[in-house]
């Protein structure tokens, strides 16, 4: 469903907003934790910044943080820039899109949820998100999204 570049994002952002303060997080470290290539994430990390997603704080004690508080900031906007939010619904079978006028075989099962996933996206916040993790004290909320332990703070 999400491109790779995109779930990047995602658990990026949420591995940030799992932060208790607002100081610049290093991309090594994000990387390290998320176990993603450090160069990749760099990218995906200054799109990010670029789109006012994320802050980006140069020198030697730079590194990213939010941009965008997280009760405002929605999945939709983490991943808008990878994955665009296309006027058209994306076909399950087909390479392209599919309509009311040209459906394809699961056209009328898939536009339901193809919806809800949309609505899921505009309206989730990271907050939401980190909310449901905090419903889990046996797990920190990068935990959740990180292949290794997150620093203690």
């Amino acid at each position: 469903m999400l491109s790779q570049t995109s779930e990047y994002a995602l658990r990026a952002v949420l591995h940030l907003a799992a932060y208790d303060d607002d100081a610049p997080v290093r991309v090594g470290e994000i990387a390290e934790a998320l176990d993603v290539p450090q160069n990749y994430l760099s990218k995906v990390l200054h799109v990010l910044a670029r789109e006012k997603v994320l802050k980006s704080l140069r020198g030697p004690t730079g590194g990213f943080s939010l941009g965008v508080p997280p009760d405002a900031l929605t999945l939709r906007r983490v991943v808008a820039p990878f994955d665009p939010d296309e006027t058209h619904m994306q076909c399950l079978l087909r390479r392209q899109p599919c309509d009311e006028e040209d459906p394809c075989i699961a056209h009328y099962e898939w536009k339901n949820i193809a919806q809800q996933v949309r609505d899921f996206f505009n309206t989730v916040t990271i907050q939401e998100l980190l909310d449901e993790a905090k419903r889990h004290p046996d797990r920190r909320p990068a935990d959740l999204v990180s292949a290794r332990r997150a620093p203690a703070h």
